[in-house]
């Protein structure tokens, strides 16, 4: 039967057949089976294994060998869901995720790569991730070579294979003075060159395990996660899933797997890059043909692939069992072939420029940026007759007192998906509305929730609903608190934007806080009193990063930073500031969050209605978000900026009446690309931003005790 809307088809894993499989939808979306499709991978890069030995030579950086999956997916109109796999259970069709709820399939897809058992006192290759930071930390060991009567421990590489051989001689390029051995049961096979390459290189070759101690990176017997095997699906020896030819699992048609974590039953082939990149199209001619109805055609592979193995300058090609080699035209054809991969897979370059991507990301922006600005919002509570609201800004409004005198506090928040994860944009948005609370000193009790979902089927809408509430119950249960009831909405909007693509983005959230404090406890917005100290609890640039990765020209490794910081809640930080209170009551002022209309926008709702209180902010503590900067001198900015820069009204005098804000400049030039890019940072819109405090000078060493992140930026007049 053909796939409906009301499908969802699971990506499980961020290996190169998926990475293709994106592109392809990417660039032909009619080609994308309908309903929701998610990628869950445990990190937003993946690493071009292709290029692992140049990274570890120092021939390439980190960024040259990424690839950037949630850029990727969110080009082909796929949710992309950051979390570790730990197992399936494919009776129920769910994907069992670590510290947060499964997910439901209708169809599964597997290209989880594999992993390199771990021996006792050595470093796994695979996962690749923490394989480099660990060779990363053997580097001051080569420099310390030289300097040593006694020469240090030798490095040891084991395995018998073709990455082994790539990986110690790469680290005799990237660590020429270290002692460097390569264990492997039988080198017999190697050409000629090849051996006389490794005796060039200084390196050691053993038959056995060698007698002394020193680090071990062992590069062989790579298999399939263990978790595989654990769920009862058909695997081979290697824990690997075994398929037809069509890649479905044996016995299990709606689950396919291709890569290294699968294996074709009836041609068979070893674990290899070159096929799990060939395996990318019939991969996608399977799931494309089964969500049509259609009957997967099969796909033989070859029995042989051609392999490069380099080291520069040059390098040797393998053909079954006949080398060539080494040549330097071979080195220099493998870089331009690994290169042009990457270059496929590379974030979207249709746009032309930095300013073309900046227009692009005005109409897209999500989370707070979608907020309306101040002016229209004065004007419309002015008209309402409710003005009072917009001249006397609180975060929390009060209901009154409890029975044992604490002061009743409720606020509410919420906006358009700004992930396409419901899981975590559900958090998000919690921990986004708890600022509010956070702001007045205040920690939530309760909070009720209104989701508005897309007029999918209903199945889906189930999908989404379930992992919302359950991520907005993650972000709160940590506080203490309660999700005790809400509302659903379907959304009614029509025509061909009506739905976007993933469909999990056409979700929108609000939530209704409450919470409670002791009068004497409650920190105001408006309390600033001259000689006062500002803190802010963490970096800006949220906005900026979000827009620009809607443009395409955000880097994954900014993205992940950011999103790292907001998922992280800041009610720890309230707690320990009400704890230090105790030693010094009535220390902090005011308070507020930094969210929508950006630091200047919210530090002018601090300010009193007569202006008897000035602020001035020093530029070079405000602390930015990594790429933050240079995205807004490069002209990016949030669809919310233009709106809030009318704030920057208040750092020019008004008349006679000196300005409401006074920007100390430092070292930086009034004028420069510099001065520009933090008068862009100080209305960029923040979603999960930073608080601020506003206390007497008494309680600044106090502050930087409880959390080295408070940042000081400045003081009242």
């Amino acid at each position: 039967m053909p796939a409906s809307a009301s499908e969802h088809l699971l990506l499980a894993g961020g290996g190169h057949s998926h990475a293709l499989l994106l592109r392809r939808w990417a660039m032909q979306p009619q080609r994308r089976p309908p309903g929701l499709i998610t990628l869950v991978s445990r990190s937003r890069t993946s690493l071009y294994s292709g290029m692992i030995p140049g990274l570890i030579a120092g021939d390439y950086q980190p960024g040259d060998v990424s690839l950037d999956l949630a850029a990727l997916a969110d080009r082909a109109g796929v949710a992309f869901v950051q979390a570790e796999i730990t197992g399936i259970d494919p009776h129920s069709q769910q994907l069992r995720l670590q510290d947060r709820p499964a997910l439901h399939y209708e169809r599964l897809s597997c290209n989880l790569g594999c992993i390199t058992p771990a021996l006792e006192g050595s470093q796994a290759i695979k996962p690749l991730e923490p394989a480099l930071a660990w060779l990363d930390s053997q580097d001051a060991e080569d420099g310390a070579a030289g300097d040593r009567e006694t020469p240090a421990s030798p490095f040891t590489v084991v395995g018998s294979g073709l990455a082994a051989l790539e990986v110690v001689l790469a680290l005799r390029q990237r660590w020429p003075q270290r002692r460097l051995q390569l264990q492997a049961r039988n080198l017999d096979h190697l050409p000629a060159s090849l051996r006389t390459a490794l005796k060039n290189a200084r390196i050691q070759l053993l038959a056995a395990e060698p007698a002394g101690r020193g680090p071990v990176l062992n590069c062989s017997g790579s298999r399939a996660p263990a978790w595989l095997a654990a769920s009862g699906l058909p695997c081979d020896g290697r824990g690997r899933l075994r398929t037809n030819t069509s890649l479905q699992v044996l016995g299990h048609p709606e689950i396919l797997a291709a890569g290294d974590c699968a294996v074709i039953d009836a041609a068979p082939r070893p674990p290899s890059g070159v096929w799990a990149v060939r395996a990318a199209r019939p991969l996608a001619r399977s799931l494309e043909s089964l969500a049509a109805g259609r009957t997967p055609p099969p796909w033989y592979p070859q029995r042989r692939a051609l392999q490069l193995l380099g080291n520069r300058p040059q390098a040797w090609a393998l053909w079954g069992p006949l080398w060539f080699g080494p040549q330097r035209w071979l080195w220099r054809w493998k870089q331009r072939i690994d290169r042009r991969f990457m270059a496929r897979l590379q974030p979207h370059s249709a746009m032309t420029g930095a300013a073309e991507g900046a227009e692009q990301a005005a109409m897209l922006c999500r989370g707070c940026a979608a907020k309306l600005p101040a002016q229209p919002l004065q004007r419309a509570l002015t008209n309402a007759g409710l003005d009072r609201l917009g001249r006397l800004p609180e975060d929390a409004q009060s209901l009154g007192h409890d029975d044992q005198g604490q002061l009743l506090l409720q606020s509410v928040d919420g906006f358009p998906a700004l992930l396409s994860d419901p899981w975590r944009n559900g958090r998000l948005t919690a921990l986004h509305a708890c600022s509010d609370l956070w702001a007045c000193g205040a920690l939530p009790r309760s909070a009720q929730a209104v989701v508005t979902l897309p007029a999918v089927a209903e199945g889906l809408q189930q999908h989404l609903l379930g992992q919302s509430l359950a991520g907005i119950r993650d972000a709160l249960s940590e506080q203490g608190a309660e999700l005790i009831g809400g509302h659903t909405l379907e959304a009614r909007n029509s025509g061909p934007e009506a739905t976007p693509s993933p469909i999990s983005l056409g979700l929108q959230i609000s939530l209704s806080v409450q919470g409670a404090i002791t009068p004497e406890r409650f920190w105001p917005k408006r309390g600033l009193q001259a000689g006062d100290q500002l803190w802010l609890s963490r970096p800006l640039g949220t906005g900026v990063l979000f827009a620009a990765a809607m443009a395409g020209v955000a880097t994954a490794a900014d993205l992940e930073r950011a999103q790292q910081q907001m998922n992280q809640s800041q009610h720890e930080l309230v707690e320990a500031l009400q704890g230090l209170q105790r030693h010094d009551p009535g220390a902090i002022h005011a308070a507020t969050d930094i969210t929508g209309f950006g630091l200047l926008g919210h530090l002018l709702e601090m300010l009193p209605p007569d202006r008897s209180r000035r602020l001035q902010l020093h530029a070079e503590t405000i602390p930015a978000l990594p790429g933050a900067l240079g995205l807004l001198t490069d002209g990016i900015a949030s669809s919310l900026a233009p709106a809030n820069r009318l704030a920057w009204r208040a750092l020019e005098p008004d008349g006679d009446q000196p300005a409401a804000v006074t920007l100390q400049l430092g070292a930086m030039t009034a004028g420069s690309s510099a001065h520009q890019a933090l008068l862009e940072l100080l209305v960029d819109p923040q979603t999960c931003g930073p608080l601020l405090i506003a206390c007497t000078r008494s309680f600044n060493d106090r502050i930087r005790h409880t959390n080295p992140g408070w940042r000081p930026i400045g003081s009242v007049l």
